[in-house]
């Protein structure tokens, strides 16, 4: 019996995925594009369809969400199907691991133990157990933008009981780790609200752009008249 079946979980079909799998499978085999594609070169498509379904979420369409997850989902039944082509793993692999990590993650919801008091805390105390991390920073992703690396950060240190104090906010680099760390202890996502900053900004650029093209122009015949009436 596995974890899942353990934790009282009844495997429910899902036949769309299926038909997913099937039919990146065939790709594989018959679109030589498709064929040619490796885990590196679909780095950029990656990428890319995680910011799409970032900026789904944001504009609140579920449409476009809809579209935008089939995308990234699409993506990780690629990468599975080049490795279970190489015979290293498929896409159950990928979907048990997460499936076991996530119930042994939660104990408090799949076994007996209460619920803790400090719920990210744990979360992160279990995952440096399972890794074997020495660091609070090890596993933070080198290519995070600065400003999300710095709020993985700054949660990873206070998670991990880690006290170090800010630099003085003296320079800039300084002074915007601050404004990191105030957001963090607000809740609030830094990237993500810098990111509506400036969609309000981008908004009242393009609408000024609009009223400066709607603003009168002298006419160049009026002041070539004027011009010559001596």
């Amino acid at each position: 019996m596995g974890d899942a079946d353990a934790a009282g979980l009844i495997p429910v079909p899902h036949p769309e995925v299926e038909r997913l799998i099937e039919v990146m499978h065939v790709l594989r085999q018959r679109c030589p594009w498709d064929a040619e594609q490796t885990h590196a070169s679909l780095i950029p498509y990656l990428v890319e369809e995680t910011l799409e379904v970032v900026e789904a979420v944001e504009d609140g369409s579920d449409a476009v969400l809809v579209e935008e997850l089939g995308d990234l989902l699409l993506q990780v039944a690629f990468h599975a199907e080049i490795a279970a082509q190489e015979q290293r793993f498929d896409i159950d692999d990928v979907a048990r691991g997460i499936a076991d990590k996530l119930i042994a993650r939660h104990p408090h919801v799949f076994a007996s133990e209460p619920v803790p008091d400090d719920l990210l805390a744990t979360w992160e105390q279990r995952k440096r157990a399972e890794k074997g991390r020495s660091s609070a920073l090890d596993g933070i992703p080198g290519r995070m933008s600065a400003l999300t690396r710095a709020a993985k950060v700054v949660a990873r240190s206070e998670a991990h009981g880690v006290a170090v104090p800010l630099p003085d906010a003296d320079d800039l680099g300084a002074r915007m780790l601050a404004l990191v760390a105030e957001a963090h202890a607000r809740g609030v996502d830094a990237e993500q609200a810098t990111r509506a900053a400036v969609r309000e900004l981008e908004r009242r650029i393009v609408a000024a752009e609009i009223a400066a093209d709607a603003e009168p122009v002298a006419s160049a015949g009026a002041d070539a008249t004027t011009a010559t009436a001596d």
